[in-house]
């Protein structure tokens, strides 16, 4: 009788390799890493946040008797920490940045607070970048979504630039929001960093002038951020125009 054949390549005392299954590791795996099974877990982390928001206010940490018992750099780094982190958790920025005023004064509040913006927002755009976007890139086929999408994804910095001069939007929504769009890392954190610095300012001026609500700095710090919500009002009505026309 003839021998039976062995493939190529191997000793005759040599047997190849059995085909390994595919075993319920394996398929766990990609179960858990799968785009859906991610944006699951995304939706539970920004519900849970919610929910502690809601529950426990976090944001009324910055406000307490904390900030007085600590000293110099050390106040100041623990409040961006927690204010990136809040802000990451819903929390709304103008409460936030009224408190770096009241706590710390305008000067030494408004670099907390922009630090705190930067990290905030790093911290909502990365979990949105890993856990959502490739699942909702496929939903994107409004034309609405699809042109805000472009927008985002071509013009990341003027975009991310115009959200953050503007008031009105809320900070968490859109961070996970351009977090599904295509614009990178340096435009989105660059755009935030120097878009937020007027408002971010006239916040924290205003909370460190809250005590004389009738002093012309107060006043001039809630001018300017009506004249913007203003402005923002105008721009969004004329895109909205736009894209109909379009």
């Amino acid at each position: 009788m003839p021998a039976p054949s062995r493939p190529v390549g191997y000793a005759p005392e040599v047997l190849p390799p059995a085909a390994t299954p595919d075993g319920l590791a394996a398929r766990c795996t990609r179960v858990l890493l799968s785009p859906w099974s991610r944006l699951g877990l995304l939706l539970a982390l920004l519900a849970g946040a919610a929910a502690a928001v809601l529950l426990w206010r976090p944001q009324q940490l910055l406000t307490g008797d904390w900030a007085a018992q600590l000293s110099g750099p050390t106040a100041l780094v623990d409040f961006a920490l927690a204010y990136g982190v809040c802000t990451a958790a819903f929390v709304p920025r103008p409460v936030l940045n009224l408190a770096a005023g009241a706590l710390f004064g305008c000067r030494a509040g408004l670099p907390a607070a922009l630090v705190g913006t930067v990290l905030g927002a790093a911290l909502s755009f990365g979990l949105g970048r890993l856990l959502g976007q490739d699942a909702l890139r496929p939903l994107l086929r409004n034309r609405w979504l699809t042109a805000a999408d472009r927008q985002l994804s071509e013009h990341g910095f003027r975009s991310m630039l115009a959200i953050r001069l503007f008031p009105g939007l809320p900070f968490s929504a859109t961070n996970y929001c351009a977090a599904v769009s295509r614009t990178g890392w340096s435009p989105y954190l660059l755009a935030t960093a120097l878009g937020s610095i007027p408002n971010t300012a006239a916040y924290a001026l205003a909370g460190a002038r809250a005590s004389t609500p009738t002093s012309p700095a107060f006043l001039l710090a809630m001018g300017f951020l009506a004249v913007t919500a203003l402005g923002a009002l105008v721009v969004a009505w004329c895109k909205r125009k736009a894209l109909r026309g379009s």
